[in-house]
């Protein structure tokens, strides 16, 4: 059993992603967080829907109805997560993006997922990349957005080598670090990870698998705790450094209909002691 009590970083924000449990609409994603004492939800899907901009009118119409919704929970929403990525961002992907825009700057919702895309990092991949970024960069500028990117280590900076030479040529671009796929994809440590990381990231991923093939992945998903990922490494690497952003616990049972419900997995969480207590956490608006 991990031991967060002694290697909880402080002022951490909890978090979960709407990924495991698309299904609920807002309210009842809000609530889930609070039952579970969480600081925070990032909106991956809801009410079925991936496409959020589009939820969101449906359902409130107007940014100004999605705020009113917001502010009946003590749960922050922090961060919207789009599929648009750095390489490979098509005029049609940018355009879908952009959407999200008038709902996150309404809501005070500071940050928007984008993935990194590619497969190697290589010359071409990491000059479409930063392409891209400057094209986002251009137009936040001149829109005056409060609202950001951070790119999530999805594809090619799973790698080291790829993910080092990104941030040499983009060293302050925000990171979502999605801490299995570099462990479980880029076979590199946590600890390992974070010393290259940990001027960048502002939220990670969590979660928890065995190296046993499952469905269309070479490695089986599994609840909190019950799986091989070195958990005690990337909390004292963490806590070593005063940690301070979001950690989320990224459950895709959208992608993995047969895992547990996210009520199940975040209860696994906390009664393994797996990730830091939710009562030592502050909110992030």
């Amino acid at each position: 059993m991990v031991s967060a009590i002694d290697v909880k970083a402080p002022r951490m924000s909890l978090a979960f992603s709407t990924l495991g449990c698309a299904e609920l609409e807002l309210d009842e994603a809000l609530a889930l967080a609070a039952r579970h004492g969480l600081n925070a939800i990032e909106i991956r899907a809801l009410g079925g829907m991936i496409d959020l901009p589009a939820y969101f009118a449906e359902r409130f119409g107007t940014p100004a109805g999605l705020v009113h919704a917001l502010e009946r929970s003590a749960v922050a929403v922090c961060a919207l997560n789009t599929s648009l990525r750095l390489v490979g961002a098509t005029p049609q992907a940018k355009e879908e993006f952009l959407r999200y825009l008038p709902w996150a700057e309404a809501a005070g919702i500071k940050t928007l997922r984008i993935f990194d895309g590619g497969s190697t990092g290589e010359a071409g991949e990491l000059s479409e990349a930063l392409t891209t970024l400057e094209w986002w960069r251009e137009i936040a500028r001149r829109e005056g957005f409060a609202s950001d990117i951070m790119v999530e280590t999805h594809d090619f900076l799973v790698h080291p080598q790829a993910l080092g030479r990104f941030l040499e040529a983009a060293p302050d671009c925000a990171l979502l670090w999605d801490t299995h796929h570099t462990w479980r994809k880029g076979g590199q440590d946590p600890a390992e990870t974070w010393k290259q990381v940990r001027h960048n990231v502002r939220h990670l991923h969590v979660k928890d698998s065995i190296s046993k093939a499952g469905g269309k992945l070479p490695y089986t998903y599994t609840l909190p705790a019950a799986g091989e990922f070195p958990m005690p490494a990337l909390l004292s690497a963490l806590a070593a450094d005063r940690y301070d952003g979001v950690m989320s616990l990224e459950w895709e049972r959208l992608w993995h209909a047969d895992l547990p419900l996210l009520d199940h997995a975040l209860s696994a969480a906390r009664q393994a002691n797996w990730w830091p207590q939710s009562d030592e956490s502050e909110p992030q608006r």
